[in-house]
């Protein structure tokens, strides 16, 4: 099995399918212009299949399929019915909703087996705020869309950020007990350049699980596999399960096993990665498959990131942390 410096295994693959998104959520991309990707540079579908299929030979049972928002890009159904023969533990996609409901029928009919889907907020007018353009309303139609044509588990991602959302914690748990949902409260992270992340504006795992725990009580269960980036939890009256993703302040850079394709072809091997290796480029000179896999081997092989646990550290140092002193890639173009 292939590892990494740290002896840990490529697992897991995001895929980012396209850099573009109808939404602009402050966390995420917040800038008014962005250099997109010429479009001729992005893969297709053929070339992300074939890739695919390479990593899950070296490895790979899980793949999950990101953007930017993934169904802005016509007939994803197409992808999913190259990737879901591929003998994979778990294929899923991870979306804004806004789409969903219209796509839903095809996305199933092709492979998909469940979504996680982007929800911070249940207010309509903060929703437009946060996203600076979406709809709540058609993210919910998605929701309950995807529920009744059977992709489940549903799980929704929730960023918490102090003075944002941080007074729907209980709603959002509320919401997705009701409906049947799992839910993820994810710790606001300094992911790319310009979304101005600071330590301050960031809600602490053990301060949401209080909040929740004020109202119900919890067992926690632990993560579903030594990877999983969310520590689960069990409400103790059998109404469901939620998980806390906390990179900031409990970093799981030692069990992690996501490697990530960039829409045009890069292989990044962390979320906060300032670079990435051009396996495109191998793909559009006629490379055979094995030149390929050692070219991915060799990158995975060198692998040594760490950089939430270096963040902690820093953060914990006399010095601090200053995110703006580390260049990161965008999240639009890396995808979650």
């Amino acid at each position: 099995m292939l590892r990494d410096t740290y002896q840990r295994p490529v697992k897991d693959l995001r895929i980012s399918v396209t850099d573009r998104c109808n939404f602009r959520c402050t966390y995420c991309m917040p800038l008014d212009q962005y250099e997109w990707v010429d479009r001729h540079e992005i893969l297709s579908y053929e070339e992300i299949g074939r890739l695919a299929g390479i990593f899950v030979g070296l490895g790979v049972d899980k793949i999950r399929l990101t953007g930017g928002e993934p169904l802005v890009r016509k007939d994803l159904d197409r992808l999913i019915a190259r990737l879901a023969p591929l003998g994979l533990k778990d294929l899923c996609l991870t979306t804004n909703g806004a789409l969903l409901a219209e796509q839903v029928p095809a996305l199933k009919a092709a492979g998909l087996r469940r979504i996680n889907v982007s929800l911070d907020t249940l207010q309509p007018e903060r929703f437009r705020k946060i996203t600076q353009r979406g709809d709540l309303a058609k993210v919910l139609e998605g929701l309950f869309a995807a529920d009744s044509h059977g992709l489940r588990p549903i799980k929704l991602n929730a960023v918490i950020e102090r003075g944002v959302n941080d007074d729907e914690i209980l709603d959002l748990v509320e919401f997705s007990r009701k409906h049947g949902f799992a839910i993820r409260f994810i710790e606001y992270m300094d992911v790319g350049n310009s979304n101005n992340w600071q330590s301050e504006k960031m809600v602490p795992k053990q301060e949401i699980l209080a909040v929740i725990r004020g109202r119900y009580a919890l067992r926690e269960a632990g993560r579903e596999d030594s990877s999983a980036p969310a520590v689960e939890y069990e409400f103790a009256d059998g109404g469901g399960d939620l998980g806390v993703i906390a990179s900031v302040t409990e970093p799981f850079c030692s069990g992690c096993t996501r490697a990530r394709l960039t829409a045009d072809g890069k292989l990044v091997t962390c979320l906060f990665s300032h670079v990435g290796h051009n396996v495109k480029a191998l793909l559009r000179n006629g490379a055979s498959d094995e030149e390929i896999r050692e070219f991915i081997g060799s990158v995975w092989g060198s692998r040594n990131d760490r950089y939430s646990d270096e963040r902690l550290e820093a953060m914990q140092s006399a010095q601090g942390y200053q995110a703006k002193n580390r260049k990161k890639i965008e999240m639009i173009t890396l995808g979650g």
